[in-house]
């Protein structure tokens, strides 16, 4: 095998006790070794996961990307955030929270105080963000999590030795109201929304199985598109959710206890069995809903767009 080129790092696969294996890579970054999670490998025969071309070109991704917060001087919201995320990663902290840590970071912490230093911001700076964000016509949930992030940044630049103190702890957060209320569909909602579903269109079956699914057994859609035919139990009458798939990304269901099952319905039973009939992907490991050419998961944005057009 060819020696590999100073700089590029070294890629490796590990397997989990559930059999499952993941790439990672490892790299030094100014005489440090870094070492991250690059994705799930493919399995053979599988179209799922990344393959080692794809591996190493994220390997690569992350060894040009990915930078060391500065280590002396004084350490700026943006970069403090970065590390952060990096650090969380490091630890296994999920990639979809991950990237809902990244988006915040960029869309809201720092167009507004992305190059201060942390120890040059007070409470005084953190009530402005507040006061900005709310005439940005933000919600009062979206400010109260970019504030979480915000402070998990104090918190981690304390303990590096990058500020003093967490202005987070010193200001009032604005007040959020979570409903407890969840509506289901009335049964006349529910028909009228399957029979405006196209079965012209070749997503059309797929989409009324999977809003009948939905609407009689309360998945999230993240579950609903990791759903697999292994985890339909006829006998039982029951669905197994055991992962979800959220922003293109595969984890566990986001339930406190993971992993449970769902009462199945005779009527969820009866169009499953037809879809499962008429599916090109009928393997234990296909996916229950996949896309009906390709197999591979539905694309989050167009479901939306159909469900919001039926």
């Amino acid at each position: 095998m060819a020696r590999r080129s100073y700089g590029t790092g070294s890629l490796f696969v590990r397997r989990d006790a559930g059999g499952r294996e993941t790439w990672y890579g490892v790299w030094r970054v100014e005489g440090r070794r870094v070492k991250r999670t690059i994705g799930p490998k493919r399995p053979s025969g599988s179209r799922e996961g990344l393959t080692r071309a794809q591996a190493e070109r994220e390997l690569q991704r992350r060894i040009n990307t990915e930078r060391p917060a500065p280590s002396t001087g004084r350490v700026t919201v943006a970069d403090a955030g970065e590390a952060l995320i990096r650090h969380l990663d490091a630890l296994g902290r999920k990639p979809t929270t991950l990237d809902t840590y990244r988006v915040s970071l960029r869309t809201h912490l720092v167009p507004r105080l992305g190059t201060r230093s942390l120890d040059r911001i007070g409470a005084e700076q953190v009530e402005a963000l507040i006061a900005e964000m709310r005439r940005g016509g933000r919600a009062p949930k979206t400010t109260v999590n970019a504030l979480t992030l915000l402070g998990q940044i104090f918190e981690f630049g304390r303990r590096k030795g990058w500020c003093r103190a967490n202005p987070c702890k010193d200001v009032d957060r604005p007040q959020v109201t979570e409903s407890t209320d969840i509506r289901f569909l009335e049964q006349a909602e529910l028909d009228a929304l399957l029979r405006a579903v196209s079965l012209d269109d070749p997503l059309g079956p797929t989409d009324k199985a999977l809003y009948l699914t939905a609407a009689m057994t309360g998945l999230r859609q993240g579950e609903l598109l990791g759903l697999r035919w292994r985890d339909v139990d006829w006998k039982a009458g029951r669905l197994r959710v055991r992962q979800s798939y959220v922003r293109g990304h595969w984890g566990t269901p986001k339930s406190k206890r993971g992993s449970r099952s769902v009462p199945m319905a005779d009527r969820v039973a009866g169009e499953l069995e037809r879809h499962f009939q008429r599916s090109a992907y009928q393997a234990d490991g296909d996916l229950v809903f996949p896309h009906p050419h390709t197999g591979k998961v539905l694309d989050h944005s167009d479901l939306v767009r159909r469900f919001k057009k039926a």
